[in-house]
């Protein structure tokens, strides 16, 4: 049993997170969908078509939805379907996030919601030069 996946997000980025998710992991996961929000769409125009998504996704634990950036359209759209706790929502999504997420979706929705944040997060870093000592 595994909780089902959508991000929703800007433009092209949500089906380039389900390819590069793909390529990371060698096969699509299952369960797994991408729904785009384009500049010129209304969020409220794609509620029932982001409902269909959600209904389809959900194997039988709910469905986690992944969206961009607090307060924009994608996620204004999420927060339309959220439906605790058989349809949660983060925002935020990066690849660090969705590979966490992909790895523990397998657990009850509260340790998903944990492990999706805390996988942006860490997955967040300054980067350090190799050899700082020995700069030429």
């Amino acid at each position: 049993e595994m909780i089902g996946i959508l991000v929703i997000a800007h433009d092209s980025l949500p089906e380039s997170l389900v390819r590069t998710v793909t390529h990371v992991l060698g096969a699509r996961p299952p369960l797994f969908d991408a729904m785009s929000v384009a500049a010129r769409d209304d969020p409220l125009d794609l509620v029932p078509a982001a409902r269909k998504r959600v209904a389809r996704l959900d194997g039988g634990n709910g469905v986690l939805i992944v969206s961009d950036i607090y307060g924009a359209s994608p996620c204004n759209l999420a927060v339309k379907l959220l439906d605790p706790p058989r349809v949660e929502g983060v925002t935020g999504v990066s690849l660090p996030m969705l590979i966490r997420a992909l790895t523990y979706r397998d657990k009850d929705m509260g340790t998903l919601v944990t492990k999706a944040i805390s996988g942006a997060r860490d997955g967040a870093l300054h980067l350090e030069p190799l050899h700082a000592t020995s700069r030429g």
